[in-house]
């Protein structure tokens, strides 16, 4: 597997949570694109999306992706569910390391997301149609952009890093843990 782990996937997918676990097997610091733009807006991203609207927010992944892609060391980056929309961060993404799509159905999302109002996408309207109409989008784009893609449905964070390893690397997380013995 390359030096960098990236995950992309739709909203509610779990990039955050699996994210976690990866770089906990892997002993590898874990970064959020969202969470480095609110750090360098000193803004939410709703906030963002409010006062500079969505193409300026989109214009802040691409810094943010360009400034990972030359970052020393090894790390897991899980990127925002529209950063991989750009065909600009599709390919510094697959420079980057190896991309990781986490595909989720509209059923798992719309579960994992009831009652969040920090989604700028999904405030007001039909969320379920929206969650299907942007998932139905959104899912050749994701796909193209990754190396590997894992089905997260049904499935704890753990195993799903397991999963990615596998899939990865052809090693598992207790091969993980007895090569750092």
């Amino acid at each position: 597997m390359g030096t960098h782990i990236i995950l992309i996937g739709f909203m509610g997918a779990g990039k955050t949570t699996v994210g976690k676990a990866l770089a906990k097997a892997l002993d590898r610091p874990l970064f959020d694109t969202d969470k480095l733009i609110e750090e360098q807006a000193a803004m939410s991203i709703s906030r963002i999306f409010e006062v500079y609207g969505e193409e300026r927010f989109r214009s802040l992944e691409t810094e943010t992706i360009r400034n990972m892609v030359s970052a020393q060391g090894s790390w897991v980056l899980s990127v925002g569910g529209g950063l991989p929309l750009r065909k600009e961060n599709r390919k510094l993404l697959k420079q980057a390391g190896c991309v990781i799509y986490l595909r989720v159905q509209p059923g798992t999302v719309l579960n994992r997301l009831r009652g969040d109002t920090t989604r700028p996408l999904l405030s007001g309207g039909d969320v379920k149609e929206r969650v299907e109409k942007l998932l139905s989008d959104r899912s050749p784009v994701y796909e193209e952009a990754a190396h590997i893609t894992v089905d997260v449905d049904g499935k704890r964070p753990e195993e799903i890093a397991e999963e990615i390893l596998r899939k990865s690397t052809g090693s598992s997380i207790q091969d993980k843990s007895r090569d750092s013995l």
